[in-house]
């Protein structure tokens, strides 16, 4: 049983006077921001020692579930091979280890397994490690590649000669981690971050066999409202520089093969448009909002003419359907759209002669591109699952119309039965007349009522939509008798590009309330109640776990916000921390009074009451480049001081990991089982 006489941490109170606009707001907390004072640091271990003793108890839960979960997964696994440019490429797992193995065979997949990467070993002496952006020359005799080891997202790109087995002399620090290869073999084109920021801001040129030359600065983005990125075609015959805003898109480009030539701008950045490209033979096709089309439409202009007055389109904007991605082949290109809230894959032949849509039965489900990196295959490799159906990827013959399944994820440990869970749809009226669905998952023997344990998630945020895809750790909630509830809240795009518009800026808080009014509709449809009722939500979505306990406190029984955005006004007006500036499209500039005023209403940190909350379990990483530490450890020292109940409150802090957390496969799911067992606890009343 917990030991009730550990007393909690308190922060010492220096008040900080945060001051514009005529306003002036009090920050009790201000010098938690110090990273590296030692009165910090020693407050997140007092916090984290407290957590610790006060779930001393739930440890052997905690092991339960991990080696639950650990024992669905499939340890020895790989990933369904593909090729490209004369080798198979497969990436696996090794029983018992942690990091993958990426190989290659060439010619045939009887081919003797070429070993490009040992994670693994690569891995050895470091707390957090990960790699990213394998990126083969065209002559398949080089391999560059990124790694972070300090969890900040600053990888470092070293270069693998693939004959000798050697490193070569390239170390390229504080990058995005992703580079792309010009035609020669010898050019590597990559992006620096700013250093303070960590912004990508500038595109680079590297010549590998002239390491002490410095590299070239191609293209420097100077708007800090913007990101840079670069990107090969899946021709391979142009190399693309794309600066992006939240709401704005600007595309340059030069020919692969020459890699000195000046990029050239495809359509000069205009407020509000937005566009993708892809090549395929004479023309640059285009995933594009132009001329108000909200919903997207695919148009293509010639490579010698690409300004706007040149692009006609292929398939006209709907305003029920949102076409969120496309691929091309020779003979047929395929559009990911979304309808009502459904992904779909509608196939197209270029001769006019096909159109359909690939039938899909479950009401509820995830389906999205796999990689398909060649133009002259009939072969279209796509990716389901649904709640209760584990992850497929599917190959079909555009030609034959044959459908084969290539694997589905294996879940392993007591004997996985998917009928033996159910999944459905809900629409929950919100305040303001719009319909919210809710997809929910359950056992089929777990019986929906008022004493139903749910935990209800959402993220709500940058348009990105959380589909209701399966999970095997999930299964020790739903085998406990857990309802598992997806609420697709505005902000995301689950229901078309207009419900991530109902959701930003100046109507941000549409996000919070149809949170609160799912919950609402939950309870009053009887299927739980609030003391059975617990929210997750993480980064963004951690910014509304934080809202709505503020608003609703007595909504929920538990709470978990992970690595959560919360002091929102100070981190919008600090233009040195990383994401700011390129987030006032999101966000708002709080520069601006009227977004500093409708930011501050909703601001958790700020908003923080004197009344009840619910149990609360705060998640935090030390060297998080997207959330800084700091925001969840003065809001979680603010919520001590004020709140007015004797519920939990834990913060624990990961001092080895950023944002997402551990990095091997296994350690993540320790933190997983601290989060379930939380829940779990609360909901048994023994935490």
């Amino acid at each position: 049983m917990p030991n009730s006489n550990i007393t909690p941490p308190v922060a010492d109170v220096a008040p900080y006077e945060h001051k514009i606009h005529d306003h002036i707001r009090i920050d009790p907390y201000y010098w938690l921001n110090e990273r590296e004072s030692p009165e910090v640091l020693d407050y997140i271990d007092r916090e984290n020692d407290y957590y610790q003793k006060m779930t001393a108890h739930t440890q052997p839960l905690q092991e339960e579930l991990y080696n639950e979960m650990r024992s669905r997964i499939k340890e020895d696994d790989s990933s369904v091979p593909y090729f490209y440019n004369g080798y198979w490429y497969i990436t696996r797992y090794d029983e018992g280890k942690d990091y993958p193995i990426y190989s290659r065979k060439k010619g045939l997949l009887t081919a003797t397994e070429e070993v490009l990467f040992d994670c693994n070993k690569m891995a050895q002496g470091f707390d957090y490690f990960r790699l990213i952006g394998i990126s083969v020359s065209p002559d398949n005799s080089k391999a560059a590649f990124g790694v972070d080891t300090f969890s900040r997202r600053q990888y470092t790109i070293k270069v693998k000669d693939l004959n000798s087995g050697e490193l070569i002399n390239t170390n390229i620090e504080n990058t995005t981690g992703g580079s792309v290869w010009a035609s020669d073999n010898t050019t590597l084109f990559y992006i620096k971050k700013n250093f303070q920021t960590l912004r990508s801001e500038a595109v680079y040129k590297h010549q590998i066999n002239s390491p002490e030359q410095s590299d070239q600065l191609v293209y420097e983005e100077v708007d800090e409202t913007y990101s840079v990125y670069v990107t090969s075609s899946k021709s391979r015959k142009y190399i693309f520089i794309s600066s992006q805003s939240t709401n704005t898109s600007e595309y340059r480009f030069i020919k692969s093969d020459e890699p000195e030539a000046e990029f050239k701008i495809i359509q000069p950045r205009t407020i509000g448009l937005e566009y993708d490209v892809a090549h395929y033979g004479d023309h640059f096709y285009l995933h594009t909002n132009l001329n108000q089309a909200t919903n997207f439409q695919i148009m293509r202009t010639s490579v010698d003419y690409t300004s706007t007055e040149f692009w006609e389109p292929l398939l006209q904007h709907r305003k029920e359907v949102l076409i969120e991605d496309f691929e091309l082949f020779d003979q047929y290109w395929v559009v990911n759209e979304r309808e009502n809230g459904l992904s779909r894959l509608r196939i197209l032949r270029w001769d006019q002669s096909e159109d359909y849509y690939l039938a899909v039965e479950e009401e509820t489900y995830s389906l999205y591109f796999s990689y398909n990196p060649d133009f002259e295959s009939t072969q279209l490799r796509y990716v389901f699952d649904s709640l209760t159906t584990p992850t497929s990827v599917i190959e079909y013959d555009m030609h034959s119309q044959v459908k084969t399944t290539l694997k589905t994820q294996e879940v392993l440990g007591r004997d996985f039965d998917p009928s033996h869970y159910r999944s459905q749809r809900l629409w929950a009226n919100a305040r303001d007349g719009a319909k919210i669905p809710i997809s929910i998952v359950y056992h089929k023997d777990t019986k929906l009522s008022e004493s139903t344990p749910v935990l209800q998630y959402a993220y709500g945020s940058y348009g990105h939509t959380i589909d209701p895809s399966f999970s095997s750790n999930r299964l020790s909630l739903l085998d406990r008798g857990f309802v598992f509830a997806i609420a697709h809240i505005r902000g995301g795009e689950y229901m078309g590009r207009h419900w991530y518009e109902d959701g930003k800026l100046l109507k941000k808080k549409n996000t919070f309330f149809d949170f609160i009014d799912c919950s609402k509709f939950l309870v009053k449809q009887k299927l739980t109640a609030p003391e059975h009722l617990y929210a997750n939500g993480g980064s963004a979505g951690g910014l509304l776990m934080g809202v709505i306990i503020n608003l609703a406190p007595e909504l929920y029984n538990g709470v978990i916000a992970d690595v959560p955005f919360v002091d929102v006004v100070t981190t919008m007006l600090d233009n040195t921390i990383p994401l700011t500036t390129s987030e006032y499209d999101e966000w708002g500039n709080p520069n601006e009074k009227k977004y500093y005023d409708y930011m501050l209403s909703y601001s958790p940190y700020d908003q923080v009451k004197t009344q009840d909350y619910p149990n609360l379990l705060v998640t935090s990483g030390l060297h998080d480049s997207q959330v800084q530490y700091f925001e969840p450890t003065k809001w979680v020292a603010r919520l001590r001081a004020k709140k007015t109940d004797k519920k939990k409150l834990f913060l624990y802090t990961n001092t080895k990991a950023g944002h997402s957390g551990a990095s091997g496969r296994f350690d993540s799911l320790k933190e997983l089982a601290r989060r379930f067992a939380f829940i779990i606890c609360l909901e048994e009343n023994s935490l």
